[in-house]
């Protein structure tokens, strides 16, 4: 009876906390989601006086974490050792650190994204309640939180779960976390819909490849996989550099910030931008791309995550994918938009070294009858992207795994 109570307690009580970690995560990601979508309207009506600003909000940022921030001022690398065990806890005031952060980021410029939010706050809640639900068993809420920020301000439970599950070693899941995962990132997203945070999405026309076709979609997932681990490999730099070159965290936001400012008002006054949504459209409904956005949108967004700016990779490198496929799309003779549609799911993928995630975002933002053409390109891309990663403190599992042999 004994061993019969305390497999229930188990198996059910992860499932439990999954709601209320979900109905907790989802409310919290349509704040921010709705807040951040008014604050980008208000900065592209304004953009001129707003972007003078940059330098001033990245000197707050930055003396928000240096006065308050200690440990949250690691990001996801505090997320990935609280997973590990390596970190007690994650302190509650990351919450309010980075959704200000953020927010002020987004209002006056900063070329950033957001999910790097959403995944770092429901891991702070998802963690907090492990730790006090079940100790020995802190990971599999920590990787429901995370499920449920991601499916909460992307409304893409399916590819939620699978990025928790992947994200943190290279090549392994967690499957222990998979059932509370899917109903934290499946409430979470229930929750921020019902609050009014929509869900992006784009119907393709049909399209079936041929020979030729399938030559041209495997060199686009080549493509992908490279430009999405430069820029995994070139951000990490970035930040080494900018931090050798101005080691005072506050300087360093104000010095950069106000580059950034001149720069984002000279080339494209506020094109690159806030979250690159802008480009997404352009890009997936037959707008007008330029040959050079997505390089000019990866480089705005290195230097601004690199110098301290708040935000996260994530909506960037689909906005960098898409346009890029909108680029590559006609000299390849692939459906523009098709290829913008693979290259805002494939460069995700290979840049933050996940296989499943990439493939499933495509699949809920484009269509499962795109399965298809996700899978390989999306596949192609993840061998091709060099391994690196966006997040320096994933771990690849050790050779040995697969050989067991040690190199």
């Amino acid at each position: 009876m004994e061993n019969w109570k305390e497999t229930l307690r188990e198996n059910l009580l992860p499932l439990l906390a999954a709601v209320v970690i979900g109905v907790l995560v989802g409310a919290v990601d349509a704040l921010f989601g709705r807040v951040l979508l008014a604050i980008g309207d208000v900065r592209d009506a304004h953009f001129v006086p707003l972007v003078v600003g940059l330098p001033l909000a990245g000197a707050a940022i930055a003396w928000a974490y240096r006065r308050w921030g200690g440990p949250c001022g690691k990001g996801m690398g505090l997320v990935f050792a609280a997973g590990r065990g390596e970190e007690e806890a994650i302190p509650l005031k990351l919450i309010p650190l980075i959704l200000g952060g953020t927010w002020l980021t987004h209002l006056t410029g900063g070329s950033a994204g957001r999910e790097g939010v959403a995944v770092q706050i429901g891991a702070t809640v998802g963690h907090g309640i492990g730790r006090r639900l079940d100790r020995g068993n802190h990971r599999v809420y920590l990787v429901t939180g995370m499920a449920a920020g991601f499916g909460g301000l992307f409304r893409t439970p399916l590819a939620a779960a699978c990025f928790a599950l992947e994200v943190g070693t290279a090549g392994a899941l967690d499957l222990r976390a998979l059932l509370p995962a899917l109903v934290g990132s499946y409430t979470a997203s229930a929750v921020s819909g019902a609050l009014g945070l929509e869900k992006f999405t784009v119907e393709l026309s049909p399209f079936t490849p041929d020979g030729k076709n399938w030559c041209a979609l495997l060199l686009c997932g080549v493509l992908f996989g490279l430009v999405g681990g430069a820029f995994a490999k070139v951000l990490s730099w970035a930040k080494g550099a900018l931090g050798q070159k101005i080691p005072q965290p506050v300087a360093r936001a104000a010095g950069v910030g106000a580059v950034l400012a001149v720069l984002l008002f000279l080339l494209g006054q506020g094109r690159y931008a806030g979250l690159g949504t802008n480009l997404i459209s352009l890009s997936t409904s037959g707008g007008e791309v330029f040959a050079w956005d997505w390089a000019l949108r990866f480089l705005f967004t290195v230097t601004t995550l690199a110098a301290g700016f708040q935000g996260g990779e994530v909506t960037p490198l689909f906005s960098i994918g898409a346009s890029l496929g909108a680029v590559a799309g006609p000299l390849l003779g692939l459906p523009v938009a098709w290829c913008a549609a693979l290259g805002y799911a494939a460069v995700f993928g290979g840049a933050t070294n996940t296989l499943l995630a990439p493939i499933l975002i495509g699949c809920e933002v484009f269509g499962y009858g795109a399965l298809p053409v996700f899978f390989p390109v999306c596949a192609l891309a993840y061998v091709c992207s060099g391994g690196g990663s966006i997040y320096g403190a994933q771990r690849t599992l050790p050779e040995e795994t697969f050989t067991g042999k040690r190199a």
